[in-house]
C-alpha cells in the first residue's frame, strides 16, 4: 500500500488514502497516514478517486520525531576523506522542517551554502517496526553545519525535509537494502547509488536508536546520503534559488521540489 496525504482538485482541505497506479483513493474512514501506521491497518481505501496527476500531494504526515544519520554510506564518507564512523552519527530535524515533496525549500537570510542530500526514509511503525519506506531530502546548511558542533540549525530549518511522495508500507519492498537511489539538481545526475552502500543497515539503525529511545509510529529516520553532494565537488556547487532538485529511489517513487529565497 501506498499511504498519501493529498488535497483534491478543487478541494482546500487536506485528506488521507493511497495511490494505486495513476489513482489516489481517499479513506472514507476519516482515518489519516498516522492512524494507519500506528494500527498497522492495510485495509483498501473506498472513498472518492481523483487521477493522481490532479492532486496536490503533502507530505504523508507530520512526523514526532525526525532522526537523522551521517556519514552512513561508504562512498559519501570517502568523499570527505574520512574512515566510516564506529557508531551511527545521530542529529534531529524539527517537526518544522517537514516540506511537501514538491516543496519548496526556502532559504533563510543567513544561509549561504545550501546542500542535497538525497536519503532513504525509514517510517516506524507500533513496536519498533518498521511501517514503510519514503524519499527524503535531508537539506543541509553547510556554512553552519562547518561552524556550528550542533547541526540543529544547519540540518533542522523550516522546510528543510521535504519527503514522500508517499509512504510505501514495508510489505512492498522486500530488500530495503537493494535500492538505487538518484538526485539531480537542474537535471544534472548528481548522486546514482544503492543503499547497498549503507555502513549500519536499517535494523542496526533501529536498535541504537532503541537502546536509548522509544521510537513511535510515524517517526522517521534518514538513513544517510550517499556521495555527489554539492559541497564534495571540485569545485563546491552549492544550491540557490530557482534551482530544482530531483530525487528518485527505485519503488518508491520521486519527490522534485524548487529553491527559494
Amino acid at each position: 500500500m501506498k499511504l498519501c496525504t493529498f488535497v483534491p482538485p478543487g478541494g482546500n482541505a487536506p485528506v488521507a488514502g493511497e495511490v494505486r497506479g495513476e489513482e489516489v483513493v481517499a479513506f472514507a474512514d476519516g482515518t489519516d497516514v498516522l492512524d494507519r501506521l500506528r494500527s498497522a491497518d492495510r485495509t483498501p481505501a473506498g472513498g472518492a478517486r481523483h487521477p493522481l496527476a490532479q492532486v496536490a500531494l503533502h507530505a504523508p504526515h507530520v512526523p514526532r520525531a525526525i532522526f537523522g544519520i551521517g556519514l552512513n554510506y561508504r562512498a559519501h564518507a570517502a568523499e570527505q576523506g574520512k574512515e566510516p564512523p564506529e557508531f551511527p552519527i545521530v542529529f534531529m530535524k524539527l517537526p518544522t522542517s517537514v516540506a511537501p515533496p514538491g516543496g519548496p525549500v526556502r532559504v533563510p537570510p543567513v544561509v549561504r551554502r545550501l546542500d542535497y542530500e538525497g536519503e532513504l526514509a525509514v517510517v516506524m511503525g507500533a513496536g519498533g517496526e518498521v511501517a514503510g519506506y519514503a524519499v527524503a531530502d535531508d537539506v543541509s546548511a553547510r556554512d553552519l553545519q562547518r561552524r556550528e558542533p550542533q547541526w540543529t540549525r544547519a540540518k533542522g530549518a523550516d522546510t528543510f525535509c521535504p519527503f514522500g511522495p508517499w509512504i510505501t508500507t514495508a510489505d512492498e519492498v522486500p530488500d530495503p537494502e537493494a535500492l538505487g537511489l538518484r538526485t539531480w539538481v537542474n537535471g544534472e545526475l548528481r548522486q546514482d547509488a544503492s543503499t547497498s552502500d549503507l555502513v549500519f543497515s536499517i535494523p542496526e539503525l533501529i536498535a541504537f536508536l532503541s537502546e536509548t529511545i522509544t521510537l513511535e509510529p510515524g517517526d522517521l529516520i534518514l538513513t544517510g546520503t550517499p556521495s555527489g553532494v554539492g559541497m564534495a565537488l571540485d569545485p563546491p556547487v552549492f544550491l540557490a534559488p530557482g534551482d530544482v532538485v530531483r530525487i528518485e529511489i527505485d519503488d518508491l517513487g520521486v519527490i522534485e521540489h524548487g529553491i527559494v529565497a
